[in-house]
């Protein structure tokens, strides 16, 4: 196999890789030795300078480009992937769409847009990487050289599906579809491919929350914090490296699935 880089540095695409959550976890990956496939939607810009902070670690890393919400984009993704690298170990599903509905602005077209791209585009690309797993099986036993070990989809999902609430319905439909997606897909595609979820709470702030509303509910946990980027990054490698993991969730919120919130975070004052 024909890599871009060292042929035993594992490869991995991650999602949503320009910005906030997937370029924490873009960066952290790079600095423990994985070459990195940084996916964006519309921020090339901010995808490039993931990129160059990646290549400053000694790895190998690269951008693409593809709207989640397009099947023949999200299709035409991992190939570019591999044929860039020469091969991918792992697919981290960061990117989401999260915006506001409820019950009663409620509409198909919102389910449907989060549908696609938080619960299709990862489904999708699991099964693009068990595909290519399965060839790059049958290519090397073929050359009489040891089969390659598993690879590895993490799904970041939310402590929402666990502490739930009336509000980003859309969003709330979609990230459950993709937590059941994730034990139907360990089941069908193992043992070549192992798939496992990552579940943060509040984690950085948004337009939604100004600095001092963030910082006073980010404490509301048992533990008197919630997530920060690094853990949910440590998180997604834990998950990448432990062999024995696939079917299950990994919470990582400081234990706010534990509690009751009767509004998202966005919503609370």
């Amino acid at each position: 196999m024909n890599r871009f880089s060292d042929p035993n540095r594992p490869t991995v695409l991650v999602t949503g890789a320009a910005l906030r959550l997937g370029a924490c976890i873009a960066r952290d990956l790079a600095r423990h030795g994985w070459n990195v496939a940084v996916h964006y939607r519309h921020s090339a810009d901010a995808a490039a300078e993931v990129v160059q902070s990646c290549l400053a670690e000694g790895v190998a890393s690269a951008a693409f480009a593809a709207d989640f919400e397009r099947e023949d984009a999200v299709r035409a993704l991992l190939p570019a992937v591999i044929a860039r690298f020469g091969g991918v170990d792992a697919v981290v599903n960061s990117a989401s769409l999260f915006a506001f509905d409820d019950a009663a602005s409620f509409s198909y077209q919102a389910m449907e847009q989060h549908l696609r791209s938080n619960t299709g585009a990862p489904i999708l690309l699991a099964q693009a990487l068990h595909a290519h797993w399965l060839e790059r099986r049958e290519a090397e036993q073929a050359a009489g050289v040891p089969a390659p070990g598993m690879g590895v989809v993490v799904n970041l999902l939310d402590q929402k599906l666990w502490n739930q609430n009336p509000d980003f319905l859309s969003y709330t439909l979609s990230k459950a579809a993709l937590e059941a997606a994730g034990n139907m897909l360990a089941l069908a595609l193992a043992p070549a491919v192992r798939v496992v979820g990552v579940a943060p709470g509040l984690t950085l702030t948004s337009e939604y929350l100004d600095a001092d509303r963030f910082e006073r509910l980010h404490r509301l946990s048992p533990l008197g914090r919630s997530s920060s980027a690094e853990d949910v990054a440590s998180a997604v490698r834990f998950a990448l490296q432990n062999r024995a993991l696939t079917g299950t969730t990994l919470l990582v919120d400081g234990g706010q699935h534990l509690m009751r919130f009767e509004r998202d975070f966005s919503k609370m004052t």
